[in-house]
């Protein structure tokens, strides 16, 4: 019996651990030259933001939202040594965006890549 409650508590940490690892790291350097924006847009999702320059080049900008939500705080004080009494309110909206911008050539292949 208690065989099994370890097991399973080691196999529920074990998914949880796996859900938490993220998503692999792009090496977007060896993708320079035949990487193609075909390719991105399957792999990543239709862009939110792109232009297509005079040149013919297409820049792309992939927005990935941060989560962090909205933290608010109130606060209270008085000094009884005085007649000094404060309040406060603070607000934060979490954490700013990722963007992931990439440049294709008139080809369509992959010329630069930025991340803001």
């Amino acid at each position: 019996m208690r065989t099994r409650i370890y097991f399973t508590m080691i196999s529920a940490f074990s998914l949880c651990f796996a859900g938490c690892h993220g998503t692999l790291k792009v090496d977007w350097n060896s993708r320079i030259g035949n990487y193609t924006y075909d390719q991105a847009v399957t792999d990543l999702g239709p862009a939110d933001k792109t232009a297509t320059l005079s040149d013919g080049r297409t820049v792309a900008d992939w927005i990935k939202h941060s989560t962090g939500g909205l933290s608010f705080g109130v606060g209270t004080g008085f000094y009884g040594g005085g007649s000094a009494v404060g309040t406060g309110v603070g607000t934060s909206t979490g954490y700013p965006d990722h963007v992931l911008r990439l440049t294709f050539g008139p080809d369509g292949k992959l010329l630069e890549f930025k991340r803001k």
